[in-house]
């Protein structure tokens, strides 16, 4: 079995019996352990028990849901939200809902499994494009669209292992032509890309109604949950179209308190992402000087490709021996030929640490 955390999520953590520098995982904002989160959930666990034990609708809603549905909307701009009890579910339930607005799915090839998944279940006709290549999609869009028919390209808004960023303005110039939509999972995007933190639609400066977005308060929201933010109306018709919502039983009540209070530190303090940037850009520079090509981006994500001469789980075994937790993946959504080392960056680490981590691959290579 793979060493696991026995220690709260953050930038030291122990693994193995020891505290090491962890550059692994997706607590990008610093906000899984913070107290106040904590505090959110022990006092909900305390007053409402752990969860409503059936599904939401009739006496299965709660106010703590509402509350956290609220803060949705407050971070993202919106008039309404729907919390899910993971993100996965996310894209499932969007193209459900909608079903009848579109008649042919363009996934990109390296998109998120539960992409594909949703993809599946929904029926419709899916025809791969090559990843990030909006020119391929403009000739598969050609070569498979029938007439009448109106495409939803579906990708990834940042991806989980190489972190990059999807073409999103090219995309929407592409399908407008056709009446189509872009739906994006930015589970990775949400909470530190743009102005706002609102994710990949935010970074690209886009406020376009034909680009739907689902995300996870998981990752770097500090929370745990799916969720979709959009227009009353919208959120009212993918309701009415879809059984996830209804027939799945939520995330427990103590989780959506913590969530909200994630949400509200998030929306209060927007230096977190402004560390969490300069963070980025002192990895990135670093890791360059070492001779990997790094593009000039706020992912927290650092994608360290194969190269010539560098074994690359070895290296990922020997920064572990100096205390150093990074993830070595060869299998995975968006994973390089030849694997990677997937490095995380977050809001939480000191420059020393990061200082610590690029001589150490230095020393290492």
């Amino acid at each position: 079995m793979a060493e696991g955390l026995s220690s709260p999520v953050g930038p030291r953590v122990v693994v193995a019996g020891r505290e090491r520098d962890y550059f692994s995982g997706t607590g990008y904002l610093g906000l899984q352990s913070d107290p106040r989160v904590l505090t959110a959930a022990q006092a909900a666990l305390a007053r409402f028990g752990l969860s409503t034990a059936t599904s939401r609708g009739g006496y299965g809603e709660h106010p703590l849901y509402g509350e956290l549905e609220q803060a949705i909307c407050a971070y993202f701009g919106t008039e309404r939200a729907l919390y899910l009890p993971t993100g996965y579910l996310g894209m499932m339930l969007l193209l459900q809902g909608l079903r009848g607005q579109v008649e042919r799915l363009f996934v990109d090839e390296a998109a998120h499994f539960s992409l594909w998944d949703a993809a599946r279940g929904s029926g419709l006709p899916m025809v791969p494009f090559h990843h990030l290549d909006a020119e391929d999609l403009r000739r598969q869009i050609a070569l498979h669209l029938r007439p009448g028919e109106r495409p939803l390209v579906l990708s990834d808004g940042v991806f989980p292992i190489s972190g990059e960023i999807a073409p999103l303005p090219d995309y929407l110039h592409i399908i407008a032509e056709y009446e189509g939509l872009v739906a994006l999972d930015d589970a990775h995007g949400v909470g530190v890309l743009g102005a706002h933190g609102r994710g990949t639609p935010d970074y690209w400066g886009v406020n376009n109604a034909r680009c739907l977005t689902t995300a996870t308060l998981s990752k770097a929201l500090g929370g745990y949950g799916g969720f979709l933010a959009d227009r009353q109306a919208r959120i009212q018709h993918w309701l009415a179209h879809s059984a996830v919502y209804v027939a799945t039983s939520p995330p427990p009540l103590p989780i959506a308190a913590a969530s909200a209070e994630a949400l509200r530190i998030a929306l209060a303090e927007p230096q977190r992402r402004e560390r969490l940037w300069q963070n980025v850009a002192l990895a990135r520079a670093g890791l360059r000087a070492l001779g990997w090509d790094l593009p000039d981006t706020p992912v927290p994500i650092l994608c360290l490709k194969a190269q010539p001469g560098v074994d690359l789980g070895a290296l990922q075994q020997r920064l572990f021996e100096a205390d150093i937790c990074v993830a070595y993946v060869t299998r995975y959504t968006s994973t390089p030929p030849g694997g990677a080392l997937r490095i995380a960056i977050f809001a939480t680490h000191t420059e020393d640490q990061i200082n610590r981590l690029v001589e150490t691959i230095g020393r290492l290579i």
